[in-house]
């Protein structure tokens, strides 16, 4: 990520990769650091890319606000003054790397994990800093204040470079302790400390320290002893049922959470290919606590003594998937010739179609991949049975689409149905397939992963799915794993496409990776070439 003074495509492009790499909840702010939106819905969602994109057109402007709290997993330390800088000193350890980042006025801002949804912003409580979690947010580099000051991360520190580490305890402890001192009496938030073993609270606080004590490895007997002097210094005679329950459902949920995750952690690596980093993992499955760190790790030795993934490399947390699984292909039975398919912009002289093709068009918004697939239909239903899926439109709006065509609506052939997802339970193995557009809000490393599920449905048919990316990248969302089983590569943005992967060519002399053609788009229907296919 760039430092310094940035382009305003550079803010936008660095508002998408926290949003989508790093999932956290982007909001756009002015130069005065005040939100341009309402933005206390993004306390509990994260914007999807498109409203970021619609964001940054109606504010060129803009800088970067990123939420603060859970729904990010971010509390962010705010360093005003050199005093703040030296108080931070002794709460934080030396030892503890986190992103850090320079403010326009001197300051930093250190991001950790946040703890908790009781966690509040609070200010000065430690000298010279404020702390933004729950309810806040911080404007983030490469954004720049009205006099082209920027926020800048230190080098290396940047949260693509390092993980945030947990707010520190001591940092929590001193501001729960101190939070009494500022308000003078006057009732104290709740993101301090419920106190355990008041009356009202033993029940939960029992649990909850048998929690901590299974988690921290100690055998059952041994809490037992704890819990037992626990009651004992209350004043009460332990009861051995209570205690043993409290032990069991410990024990459960430590378990549960552990089963738990060990299943999502296996989904998410065999929705993987290649190699991979647990970094990877944290982030994608959002893992916050050193506990769910440390199971992950103990979860990744056991896929690797189970032979699902291997250590890859001298570097530590590296891993790739063994896959051992293998597909005959009968190549003696193989059909010999590829599928007649008319393409817009006659990309059959370029690129050949095969019986069970994978084909990717990934558009940015408003690009013209609706009119690109009508085309496509068009220009092939009476020669092949054509089932098109769409996401977006409804039996009117199809109606109007199909309307702007110069040929009657009597005269389309072709069978279109509602659909938004699970695409490979209704794939027609046999037919062309026009997916319109297959959706991603978050989770988007698993596009590679729907794309298979619809590769596995194929027979002799093909597959053409729609995919929406950022403007002027050449991915779609879930980047180079939508792109894994495309034989044929489409990227589209206003008023040009691109081939951005054709493994079979048409003709043998002619390259058609890395071929771009301008068009013009009239009516929503009729692309107009203005400039053919050329070396881009």
């Amino acid at each position: 990520m760039n430092n310094g003074k940035n382009k305003k495509s550079d803010i936008l492009q660095a508002a998408l990769r926290y949003a989508e790499e790093l999932s956290f909840s982007v909001i756009p702010v002015g130069k005065d650091k005040k939100p341009l939106i309402k933005w206390e819905s993004f306390q509990k969602r994260k914007a999807v890319p498109a409203e970021i994109q619609d964001w940054w057109q109606k504010w060129p402007d803009a800088n970067i606000g990123i939420v603060t709290g859970v729904v990010s997993n971010l509390a962010v330390i705010d360093i005003d003054t050199e005093e703040g800088k030296k108080a931070v000193q002794e709460l934080v350890p030396d030892s503890l790397t986190m992103p850090a980042c320079t403010t326009p006025k001197g300051g930093q801002h250190l991001y950790f994990q946040c703890p908790d949804d009781k966690l509040k912003n609070n200010t000065k409580i430690v000298t010279g800093c404020d702390l933004r979690a729950n309810g806040g947010y911080v404007v983030a580099p490469p954004s720049v204040n009205g006099s082209g000051k920027g926020y800048i991360w230190l080098p290396g520190l940047s949260p693509f470079d390092v993980l945030s580490p947990a707010l520190p305890l001591a940092y929590i402890e001193y501001i729960n302790k101190n939070a009494v001192k500022k308000v003078g009496g006057i009732e104290v938030d709740e993101s301090v400390v419920t106190p355990m073993f008041e009356n009202g609270h033993r029940d939960d606080g029992l649990f909850r320290t048998a929690n901590s004590l299974v988690k921290g490895g100690m055998t059952s007997p041994e809490i037992f002893q704890v819990l037992e002097n626990l009651i004992i210094s209350w004043g009460e005679k332990p009861d051995p049922k209570w205690i043993n329950e409290k032990i069991q459902s410990a024990l459960k949920r430590v378990s549960v959470r552990e089963k738990s995750l060990s299943e999502e952690v296996k989904d998410w690596v065999l929705s993987s290919n290649g190699v991979f980093m647990s970094s990877e993992v944290v982030n994608c499955l959002h893992l916050s606590s050193r506990e769910e760190k440390k199971n992950l790790s103990k979860i990744l030795s056991r896929l690797c003594e189970e032979g699902v993934i291997e250590k890859y490399g001298n570097k530590n947390g590296c891993y790739r998937q063994i896959n051992n699984a293998c597909d005959a292909i009968d190549w003696r039975n193989a059909p010999t010739e590829s599928i007649d398919i008319k393409w817009p912009f006659e990309i059959e002289r370029l690129v050949k179609v095969m019986p069970k093709n994978i084909i990717v068009l990934a558009g940015a918004s408003n690009s013209g991949k609706t009119a690109f697939l009508l085309n496509v239909v068009r220009n092939n239903m009476r020669q092949h049975d054509i089932h098109y899926f769409s996401s977006e439109m409804g039996d009117i709006e199809f109606r109007d689409r199909l309307s702007k065509f110069d040929i009657p609506l009597t005269s389309w052939q072709f069978k279109a149905k509602e659909r938004a997802s699970d695409f490979a339970d209704v794939i027609q193995p046999d037919a062309v397939n026009i997916i319109d557009f297959l959706e991603l809000h978050e989770d988007f490393f698993k596009v590679g992963g729907y794309i298979k599920e619809i590769y596995d449905k194929l027979n002799k048919g093909i597959a053409i799915i729609a995919l929406q990316k950022n403007a002027g990248q050449d991915h779609g969302l879930g980047g180079q794993r939508s792109i894994e089983k495309a034989r044929l590569y489409l990227a589209m943005d206003y008023g040009r496409i691109r081939i951005i992967k054709g493994k079979n060519w048409a003709n043998p002399t002619v390259n058609p990776n890395g071929l771009e053609l301008h068009f013009k788009l009239v009516h929503g229907c009729n692309f107009i070439i203005e400039q053919d296919w050329l070396k881009s």
